[in-house]
């Protein structure tokens, strides 16, 4: 073991310079992570590497003088075998750490007391809307905007309680309510069909890596002009994709501050069907007249008694 740990500390030492070189003029070649640069090669195979080769070979001089070839192979094959691994575990820590940036925003973005929609489980009494908000809530979730999915939630919350709030203030059939439910699926159709826009265009644009396309422009001169402006314009399609998506969200949340206008003013509806005979302001003036009355029957008791006595 000890001739194998020698010979492998003499192969990662000699790999050290032509990935040293290699790195110089291409960081991203030698270099794992997802910003590479020259001074990360420097760090890692003119100080780490050959630091932890080093100490190796001091560690097998114990069992004596004597490098395996075994080791020696390994060695040599170490960096080209460990690159590879690594980028893929930056990848996805990155990858991680955005997902779990998006479910924060999302939670961030949930208001209080709003009812979460199961895409794959709808409610029971659901009509043809929800139905269509569950799936463009699905859909938003698939291509990775999760942070507008919570739009359909807050869509739903509105929908349910204008329509509540609309069966305790009208009668059945009344023409009021019949329009008052139109207009309400309308604004709210309206919406779903900006998320499905929405979820279209996420879709379009999840296949590119705004990362990627970054890392190469980060290489300055090097880079060749024809791929430079690709790139540049890859980036500007990105970026023109989300600003249209935060219009549409925009527009989402007028609709949906419409929709609270609304719950407001029907809970602020007197539909002329009071539930006492009296009203709020006459018992109001009964109870005060009552209360009147009654401490001028406590000033007559105390009259009459004094006179008694």
């Amino acid at each position: 073991m000890l001739n194998f740990l020698q010979g492998f500390s003499y192969g990662l030492f000699l790999s050290c310079i032509p990935w040293f070189c290699i790195g110089l003029l291409r960081p991203e070649l030698a270099v794992p992570t997802l910003n590479p640069s020259r001074w990360q090669v420097v760090l890692r195979y003119w100080l780490v590497l050959p630091g932890a080769a080093f100490l190796l070979w001091l560690t097998s001089l114990w069992g004596g003088f004597g490098p395996s070839l075994a080791g020696w192979v390994a060695g040599l094959a170490a960096v080209a075998v460990s690159l590879p691994a690594e980028r893929w575990w930056h990848r996805w820590r990155a990858k991680r750490a955005d997902r779990l940036l998006r479910q924060e925003q999302a939670r961030d973005a949930r208001e209080h007391g709003v009812t979460e929609l199961n895409p794959n489980n709808p409610p029971a009494d659901a009509d043809a809307l929800v139905l269509d908000l569950c799936r463009v809530k699905g859909r938003l979730q698939q291509v990775g905007l999760i942070e507008y999915a919570g739009q359909a939630d807050r869509l739903y919350a509105r929908y349910d309680r204008i329509d509540g709030l609309l069966r305790q203030r009208f009668s059945d059939g009344e023409l009021a309510a019949q329009r008052g439910v139109a207009v309400v699926r309308h604004v709210c159709g309206a919406a779903v069909e900006r998320l499905a826009g929405m979820a279209e265009e996420g879709a379009a644009i999840a296949g590119l890596d705004a990362r990627f396309a970054n890392q190469r422009l980060a290489r300055g001169d090097m880079l060749d002009p024809a791929e430079r402006e690709a790139l540049e314009r890859r980036l500007r399609l990105i970026a023109d994709t989300r600003s249209r998506l935060e219009q549409l969200a925009a527009s989402n949340e007028t609709a949906l501050t419409a929709l609270d206008e609304l719950v407001v003013a029907l809970a602020r509806l007197d539909t002329g069907k009071p539930r006492h005979k009296v009203s709020a302001e006459q018992a109001l003036e009964d109870l005060q007249r009552f209360s009147q009355r009654t401490a001028d029957y406590g000033h007559s008791a105390r009259r009459a008694e004094g006179e008694k006595g």
